[in-house]
């Protein structure tokens, strides 16, 4: 059977000290049908040298000034073809065999249009140190506030699902926009976890996502609003916004609110995809319910 063509992107500015640890997680997948595009933000601290160093092992790269990573990542994904689609950032890794987990879920599964795998980090030097327990997704409790980090280095889509969505990531911030895009994703698709590893964040002093958490966390908040103002549930899951962190707020009820609602409700058991698993004995993939 013929491995469906995966196109990936890597955004990069100015990561000479990891890029070329990515570029082997890449490479180290052996996968046959991969596209492989590397946009580079004009950078000036040996990157170039690197990229310069593997690209005849890339399928294209281009190197100029850009508004930041999702600005590069609408130019890269405009230049490709894959029916899959994802993307791995110049400090990050995908794990070994990630890629052939992708392919053969969505050859396994042709009504699954988006996937992420258990969430996984890498330390400073590129060692995986944390492998998370499998999450389940659904879009009202991830829209009320749970399960808020969906791992986009282990989240993969079809491209029919992105040209439904708009076919771009907004680029009008530095930081948050791929929160934006799995809100717009979840308006056409459920989000289906595969217990298996395919991706991976490197902790590291300069993430920008580390460094400006807050800020993080004040750009989700604002995009889950504008959500809730166009969707039928939308006062339902404000009205459970507010609440929760009213009785978050006081000590002798904080634990078993947590515990009895919070927890049950946000941690989208209901209304979610089933997990995805792999039976080895069999040597195929199925749906757990």
């Amino acid at each position: 059977m013929t491995l469906p063509r995966i196109s990936l992107i890597t955004p990069v500015f100015n990561s000479a000290k990891y890029i070329e640890q990515t570029f082997h997680s890449v490479f180290g997948q052996n996968y046959p049908n991969l596209e492989y595009f590397v946009v580079d933000g004009g950078s000036t601290d040996g990157t170039l040298d690197i990229i310069r160093k593997y690209e005849a092992q890339i399928s294209g790269w281009i190197s100029e000034p850009d508004k930041g990573m999702y600005d590069a990542l609408n130019k890269g994904f405009a230049r490709t073809t894959g029916e899959i689609m994802g993307w791995i950032s110049a400090t990050d890794m995908l794990q070994l065999g990630g890629l052939s987990v992708v392919a053969s879920v969505f050859q396994a599964f042709p009504e699954v249009e988006w996937i992420t795998g258990r969430p996984t980090l890498f330390n400073e030097e590129g060692m995986t140190y944390s492998v998370a327990p499998i999450p389940r997704w659904s879009r009202i409790p991830f829209l009320a506030g749970g399960n808020r980090y969906i791992q986009q280095e282990s989240s993969y889509w079809r491209r029919s699902l992105w040209e439904r969505a708009g076919s771009r990531v907004d680029d009008s911030r530095r930081n948050g926009n791929d929160f934006e895009l799995w809100v717009r994703f979840f308006r056409h698709a459920k989000l289906y976890a595969v217990d298996a590893l395919i991706g991976g964040f490197r902790t590291h002093a300069a993430s920008l996502g580390l460094q400006n958490l807050d800020e993080c966390h004040r750009i989700h908040d604002a995009i889950i609003e504008a959500e809730l103002q166009r969707i039928p549930e939308g006062p339902k899951i404000k009205m459970f916004r507010k609440l929760n962190a009213e009785m978050k707020r006081i000590p002798v009820v904080r634990f078993a609110w947590w515990r009895l609602i919070e927890k049950p409700f946000l941690s989208g058991g209901w209304g979610a995809a089933p997990i995805i698993r792999y039976d080895y004995q069999r040597g195929v993939w199925f749906q757990d319910e």
